[in-house]
C-alpha cells in the first residue's frame, strides 16, 4: 500500500494537469498551444531516467532510491505550484519527472523482492488499483480545484501524500542492495536516454500536431539511430542499462512483446474516445467524461476477481482468449455512433475495461514469473521502459491514422467514420497480442496462482 500510494500520486498527476493548462496559460500570459511542453517535459524525464532506476536501486538501496524519488516528486510539485512563468514550470516538471521515473519501477521492484511468488497475483491486484484510480480522479479533481480554488493547489495536493509516503517508506521498507551492482555505463545511459526521449518526444509532437513534419521525422530518426548504437554497445556490457538478454526468458519475452501490442491499442483509447465523443458526436466534456468513466469502473471491478480468473484459466488462456475478447470490444468502439443509446456504449466500455484490466494484470505478473531475484531490478526497468514507449506509440499511431483519414477524404474536420478507421487500425495491432501469447507454455505461472500443472 505504501508503493500503491506513490503510484496513486503519479497517476493523478498524469491527468490532472491537462485540465488546468488553459487557466495556467492565462496566468502566465502564454499561448495555450505552447502549454503542451509542460506535459512533454515530464515525459522526457521519464524516458531518460526510467532505464537507470533499477541500477540506482541496486547500488544505493531500494528504500533510499524509492524514498528519494518521492522527495524529488514532492519538491518538484512545490516548485510547479510556485511557477510564475512557463519556463520555470517546465524546469519544475523535469524535476518532478525524475522522481516519477524512479517511483514506479523501484516501487514495483520493492514489491517483487519482498512478496512470495504464491502471493504475487494478489499483491499485483492491490498495486494496480492506483494505476486505475489515479487517472480517473485526475480530471474531476483538476476541474474542481481550477473552478473553486486556484491551479497551484493541483500541485500542493501531492505534498501531504508525498510526506506520508516518505515517512512510511523509511519506516517499513527494507534497504536491499545488490552485492555486485557493476560499473555504471555512462555512455549507455546517454544513448538510451537520447533514443527514448527523442522517440517519445517525436511521437508526442506528431500526435499533438505541434511542430513541423520535418522536426517530427528528424526526432524519430535520431531516436532510431541512437537506439541502434545503444544495442551495439549493450552487447559488450556485463550489466547494460537495458538488458536485452532478459528477452531470452520465454515468459518475460512474451509479456513484453504481447503487452506492447496491447498497450499501443490501450494508449490510443484515451486520445481517440473523448475526441470522438466531443468532436465527432458533439457531446459536452461532461457527457464524454461520464461515458468514458465506465471503462475505469470495469477495471476496478476486476481487481477483486482477478486471482480467481487466473487460477481457473491460467495465464496462457487468459492472455489468448481474454486478449481476443478485449480486441473485439476495442473494434466494437469503431461502431459507436450518435444514434447509439448512452447505456449501450457504457456497457461496451465497462466490459472492455474489465477484460483489459485482467489482461494487463496477467502481463504484469507473468513477466516476472521466471526472472531471477538478482535480475529483478534490470527486469523492472526494462519492462517499465517499454510500457512507457508503447503508450506513446499508441497515441502517435492513432493520431497519424486519424489525420490520414481526414486528409484522404479532404475534410476540414473529423467525422465519426475517421475515428472508426483509427479504432480499427489499433484493434488490428492489438490482435497481434493474443497471437503472440499462444507461444506461452500451458502451465506458465502456475506457481503464482496455485493452479495445478
Amino acid at each position: 500500500m505504501i508503493v500503491a500510494s506513490a503510484m496513486l500520486m503519479d497517476g493523478v498527476d498524469s491527468t490532472v494537469l491537462a485540465v488546468a493548462l488553459p487557466t495556467m496559460a492565462h496566468s502566465f500570459g502564454a499561448d495555450p498551444l505552447h502549454m503542451n511542453v509542460a506535459l512533454t517535459s515530464y515525459l522526457l524525464s521519464l524516458a531518460i531516467f526510467i532505464p537507470i532506476s533499477g541500477k540506482l536501486a541496486d547500488r544505493f538501496g531500494s528504500r533510499t532510491v524509492f524514498s528519494s524519488a518521492i522527495v524529488l516528486f514532492t519538491v518538484g510539485s512545490i516548485l510547479c505550484a510556485q511557477s510564475r512563468s512557463l519556463s520555470f514550470l517546465v524546469g519544475s516538471r523535469l524535476i518532478q519527472g525524475v522522481g516519477g521515473a524512479m517511483m514506479v519501477p523501484v516501487g514495483r521492484l520493492v514489491l517483487l523482492r519482498t512478496v512470495s511468488k504464491a502471493e504475487m497475483v494478489k499483491a499485483m491486484a492491490w498495486l494496480m488499483v492506483p494505476a486505475s484510480v489515479g487517472p480517473i480522479l485526475g480530471p474531476p479533481i483538476g476541474g474542481v480545484i481550477v473552478t473553486y480554488l486556484s491551479w497551484p493547489w493541483i500541485f500542493y495536493l501531492n505534498v501531504p501524500i508525498g510526506l506520508l509516503g516518505i515517512t512510511l517508506a523509511l519506516r517499513y521498507i527494507d534497504e536491499i542492495k545488490s552485492p555486485d551492482p557493476g560499473r555504471f555505463d555512462a555512455i549507455g545511459f546517454v544513448l538510451s536516454g537520447t533514443a527514448l526521449s527523442t522517440l517519445i518526444f517525436g511521437l508526442e509532437l506528431g500526435s499533438r500536431g505541434v511542430g513541423s513534419r520535418t522536426e517530427t521525422a528528424l526526432l524519430i530518426a535520431v531516436g532510431v539511430v541512437a537506439a541502434a548504437l545503444y544495442a551495439w554497445r549493450a552487447r559488450g556490457q556485463d550489466k547494460p542499462i537495458l538488458d536485452f538478454r532478459l528477452m531470452r526468458i520465454p515468459t518475460f519475452r512474451i509479456s513484453v512483446l504481447a503487452g506492447t501490442m496491447s498497450r499501443i491499442a490501450v494508449g490510443a483509447v484515451p486520445f481517440l474516445l473523448p475526441m470522438m465523443l466531443q468532436l465527432g458526436f458533439g457531446y459536452s466534456a461532461a457527457q464524454s467524461g461520464g461515458i468514458t468513466f465506465a471503462s475505469s469502473v470495469g477495471s476496478l471491478l476486476m481487481r477483486s476477481v482477478a486471482p480467481r480468473f487466473l487460477r481457473q484459466l491460467g495465464f496462457r488462456n487468459t492472455l489468448v482468449w481474454v486478449g481476443a475478447v478485449s480486441t473485439c470490444l476495442l473494434a466494437t468502439s469503431a461502431a459507436f455512433r450518435p444514434s447509439w443509446p448512452t447505456p449501450a456504449m457504457m456497457a461496451v466500455l465497462l466490459v472492455a475495461g474489465f477484460v483489459q484490466s485482467l489482461q494487463f494484470m496477467a502481463y504484469n505478473t507473468i513477466a516476472y514469473a521466471d526472472v531471477k531475484r538478482s535480475d529483478m531490478s534490470s527486469a523492472t526497468s526494462f519492462y517499465t521502459t517499454f510500457q512507457q514507449l508503447s503508450l506513446s506509440i499508441g497515441i502517435g499511431v492513432s493520431a497519424a491514422t486519424l489525420a490520414a483519414s481526414i486528409g484522404i477524404a479532404g475534410r476540414p474536420s473529423p467525422v465519426p467514420v475517421d475515428f472508426s478507421i483509427a479504432f480499427l487500425v489499433v484493434a488490428g495491432i492489438a490482435l497481434l497480442a493474443p497471437l503472440i501469447s499462444t507461444g506461452l507454455a500451458r502451465d506458465a505461472g502456475a506457481e503464482l496462482t496455485g493452479q495445478r500443472k
